[in-house]
């Protein structure tokens, strides 16, 4: 699979070994930063994620940041983008199989290496189901986008 991964200066050390693993497993890493732990502003780097996703470079994303929730909150204004912060297995393979997420969001400060990777496998492990319910709700988020785009 092809994963656009991004990160801010606290996320990069996690990003790095996120890759790395990425690497290890044959998926194909497209890296948009950032290259060192030097000061950095994560909504660069989830717009580059989420471009990569939307226009697709890439099959899903993952961004790290200090606590998530900025990285989070920016990736979800592009259009199309379905980003989750994740700091457990459930919620990385659930916002997959019910909600479409194809950007998954941790915080390089709030969890470690072991649980990193194990987030990101059940995250490109997952399908979306596909079941009614869930195709209901989705058509809804995207209705929504689709209002909010047109102001």
């Amino acid at each position: 699979m092809k994963v656009a991964i991004g990160a801010d200066h606290a996320g990069f050390d996690l990003k790095e070994c996120v890759k790395a693993h990425l690497l290890e497993l044959k998926h194909e890493v497209l890296d948009l930063g950032t290259r060192d732990a030097s000061k950095s502003d994560y909504p660069d780097f989830a717009e580059a994620v989420g471009q990569a996703v939307r226009g697709g470079a890439a099959e899903r994303g993952i961004l790290v940041c200090g606590s998530g929730v900025g990285a989070s909150v920016a990736a979800n204004k592009i259009p199309g983008v379905r980003a989750g912060l994740c700091h457990d297995h459930y919620s990385a393979h659930q916002g997959v199989e019910h909600d479409d997420m194809n950007v998954l969001v941790m915080g390089g400060r709030v969890i470690g290496e072991s649980v990193a990777l194990e987030l990101v496998d059940a995250f490109l492990n997952s399908r979306f189901t596909g079941e009614e319910r869930h195709q209901r709700r989705l058509d809804k988020l995207r209705a929504m986008e689709d209002r909010y785009s047109r102001e």
